[in-house]
């Protein structure tokens, strides 16, 4: 294949195999020893003059992303998962240069030589010896600028990693952020568990949940919407402060902020309530930007966001009253709480009360608004079936949830720990999912039990981190965060 021709065609349109007779395997090998990354090799020889040689010989691996040839000699990028180095070649050096010249955009190649630097002070791979590893047998593209479909670009996600250098620094991070929270809350006493994801009875979270159907047991089983329920049974169980980086499921829509499967940071600690819930968000969220991106003032969809500790609290019936003007709590008259859920587009079902109707005002009108970090307390007893009453407040509980830009990024809880009140809260759920409220618990007898058992003050948390990545990442969608997002059906 001649350099004009190289990675013509579209992600979709297959080449043929090169590099073998039809019917004979290539002969690629079944291993490399590469030795050399490179990052590695840019940074070590940043400051070399044009013109040097090193006398280091190195065998570098990777995808060949951009070529050029200058008569009896060719120039190539060779891309690896740590960055990018120049591949100099020349008819006079290099042992099979008429092949190195047909390679096609997007393929896998080894290339054994000396680090040196051209006229230009390009650092180079001065390549004595190359072997193909595996043939892009789809173009990449002539001087790959990255997919602009964006249907492209989630779906064939394998080759959008390697078109968009965005895709993979956002992924890079998600893996960064990962691995510093375990680090960080490992370092605050929490130890890491892992708790089922079939459950016999949905529950830990209000959403209609997937079921699937065990033969061997001949028993229906929930993917889990949540995994707070098992790790309250473990704080029960003497474990006073656990969490679970868990995958979580829910059978809802796709939007810019939901896909049916994500992950949940759900932490536990005994002892605790939500004020240290509250400090605990704070401080993680702040420090996994100092951390990751150097400062807590950060840039969301163009505009300045602070992260910075403290955040602001303030109860959900005073942002309403701030952001749409309405005095309005719980109790309120219900007239009243109806007729502004009307006036802001929400149609009231017959079944709520003045909690859920305060809500439903809320979402509508505040939410969305919240640029800042805040800390939204003091939810309605109505809408929180797992929360502990409000030591104050009448009607509420000791519940928060922490917006960011406009989204809610976390949930948390006084925990419940009454299984007699617990056990009135169930009920009121399984009697609202009989009413068609398919979103509604179910009362968990076994965890019921546990609470027998007796569970100490104990605060909770969920943070998204999909949402989380997508805040520190400037991300608008949490298909840009996720590595392979659901879709729909793929079209002929």
């Amino acid at each position: 294949m001649s350099a004009d021709v190289a990675g013509q065609g579209g992600p979709d349109e297959a080449s043929p195999s090169r590099g073998a007779a039809a019917g004979s395997e290539p002969s690629i090998p079944y291993r490399v020893q590469a030795d050399a990354r490179a990052a590695d090799l840019v940074e070590r020889y940043k400051d070399l003059a044009p013109q040097s040689e090193t006398g280091r010989t190195v065998t570098v691996a990777g995808r060949l992303m951009l070529r050029r040839e200058m008569g009896r000699v060719a120039f190539g990028t060779l891309r690896d998962s740590s960055g990018q180095v120049q591949l100099f070649a020349g008819k006079a050096w290099t042992d099979g240069f008429d092949g190195f010249t047909r390679l096609s955009l997007g393929d896998w190649i080894a290339a054994s030589g000396e680090v040196v630097t051209t006229k230009t002070g390009e650092l180079s791979v001065k390549v004595a010896s190359w072997q193909l590893l595996a043939e892009a047998r789809r173009g990449f593209g002539d001087k790959w600028h990255g997919i602009s479909d964006l249907d492209t670009r989630y779906r064939q996600r394998y080759a959008d990693l390697w078109a968009n250098e965005d895709s993979r620094r956002v992924l890079l991070l998600r893996s960064s952020l990962i691995s510093w929270i375990r680090r960080w809350l490992e370092g605050r006493g929490f130890v890491e568990v892992e708790t089922p994801v079939f459950h016999p009875t949905p529950g830990g979270a209000t959403a209609k949940p997937f079921v699937t159907h065990h033969n061997a047991l001949d028993v229906d089983l929930y993917l889990r919407i949540a995994p707070e329920l098992y790790l309250k049974r473990l704080v029960v169980g003497g474990f006073e402060k656990v969490f679970e980086v868990a995958r979580v499921f829910r059978n809802e829509g796709l939007s810019p902020r939901h896909n049916p499967e994500f992950t949940m940071l759900e932490l536990y600690q005994a002892y605790a309530d939500y004020t240290d819930m509250m400090r605990l968000t704070e401080d993680l969220v702040a420090g996994a930007a100092s951390e990751l991106l150097g400062t807590t003032e950060i840039t969301y969809g163009g505009r300045s966001l602070s992260l910075a500790a403290p955040w602001r609290r303030a109860t959900l019936s005073e942002l309403v009253a701030e952001h749409s003007g309405m005095t309005l709590d719980i109790d309120s008259p219900i007239s009243e709480l109806r007729e502004a859920a009307e006036s802001v587009g929400v149609q009231p079902e017959p079944a709520w009360g003045s909690g859920k109707l305060l809500l439903e005002v809320y979402e509508k009108t505040t939410e969305s608004e919240l640029w800042e970090p805040v800390f939204v307390t003091d939810y309605p007893k109505e809408v929180s079936p797992l929360a502990r009453d409000h030591r104050c407040k009448a009607g509420y509980v000791e519940r928060f949830e922490a917006i960011v830009a406009g989204r809610e990024l976390c949930n948390a809880f006084s925990e419940l720990n009454d299984p007699v009140e617990q056990r009135l809260r169930f009920e009121a759920q399984a009697a609202a999912k009989a009413a068609g409220d398919e979103e509604a618990m179910s009362v968990d007898e076994d965890y019921l039990r546990a609470l027998e058992y007796g569970l100490p003050p104990t605060g909770g948390l969920g943070i998204g981190i999909d949402r989380l990545v997508m805040l520190l990442s400037d991300s608008d969608a949490i298909r840009d965060v996720i590595a392979f997002p659901t879709l729909r059906p793929e079209t002929a």
